[in-house]
């Protein structure tokens, strides 16, 4: 695989659909809560600490987190995504946040010093960078003695429908093939593999918890729409297929995801996600 391709295309993937991510941030926010909140339970930032997110995205995991450390602390709000980035800096002013700094920036090679930071908190990143094992590399040398890494990345397919589900009917009609072994919402998905990771970037011996939740849409219409603006790769496909085509994918996701339709019509499609934290 090349990376320095897969990288390219990757951002290009994640600046086209910041749009879709800033319209959606309350519903990320709502859904992927029991993330964010595990991430703050283990890394517990304190007033005046220094803090790094990796792949912000929208950036409401490092807004919490600015609101707990106070105005002499700081968060430092990343993401590869330069759209990306102007979406989390837009959302924190208008949260009134003055402690967060937003910058562009490569989690493979970061433009830090070392021991700048209490802690690394990632989102449902590190399974998305063309090398996690630099990522992780480089968080550990960017840390603190005692510095706290806490990160999140999804299970495996069984257990994430709500991706699993459109990634499976795109594949099948011939429009969406991920390269085996390669980066991807997966790619995380076996705790053994992220042990080995962390524990070869110079971390404790990590602990590992898988956490249960699920994305909640209101009706088909939210259901769709949430795969269109916020699946990256899938959503990038779909926008450019023919509307023809485009329908009958939807309407077969929509079908793949009756079991989890609730009879007033909306929906809470299961997902799973492998929390680690190691110092």
């Amino acid at each position: 695989m090349d990376l320095e391709s897969f990288r390219e295309q990757s951002r290009r993937t994640w600046d086209a659909t910041a749009a879709g991510w800033e319209s959606r941030a309350a519903f990320l926010e709502r859904n992927m809560g029991h993330l964010t909140e595990w991430i703050i339970e283990r890394t517990s930032p304190s007033a005046g600490q220094v803090i790094l997110e990796v792949g912000a995205g929208p950036g409401d995991l490092g807004h919490r987190i600015a609101a707990l450390i106070g105005p002499d602390g700081r968060v430092i709000s990343t993401d590869f995504s330069p759209e990306m980035v102007a979406v989390a800096q837009r959302l924190g002013t208008s949260r009134g946040l003055g402690n967060v700094e937003y910058r562009q920036l490569d989690a493979e090679v970061m433009d830090l010093d070392d021991d700048t930071v209490d802690a690394v908190v990632s989102r449902a990143v590190f399974m998305l960078i063309g090398d996690p094992a630099s990522a992780l590399g480089e968080a550990r040398r960017v840390l603190r003695p005692g510095g706290s890494l806490a990160f999140t990345v999804f299970t495996t397919p069984d257990r994430n429908p709500w991706f699993a589900v459109p990634a499976a009917v795109l594949a099948q009609r011939g429009h969406f093939a991920p390269p085996p072994g390669g980066p991807g919402v997966f790619a995380l998905g076996d705790p053994d593999l992220v042990r080995v990771l962390v524990g070869s970037a110079g971390f404790t011996e990590p602990t590992t918890e898988r956490v249960d939740y699920s994305f909640h849409y209101d009706d088909e219409h939210d259901a769709w729409n949430a795969i269109v603006d916020l699946n990256g790769p899938l959503a990038v496909i779909i926008k450019q297929l023919p509307d023809r085509e485009r329908n009958e994918i939807r309407a077969e996701v929509l079908e793949r995801f009756g079991p989890f339709r609730r009879p007033e019509g909306s929906y809470a499609v299961p997902a799973q996600a492998l929390a680690v934290h190691a110092e």
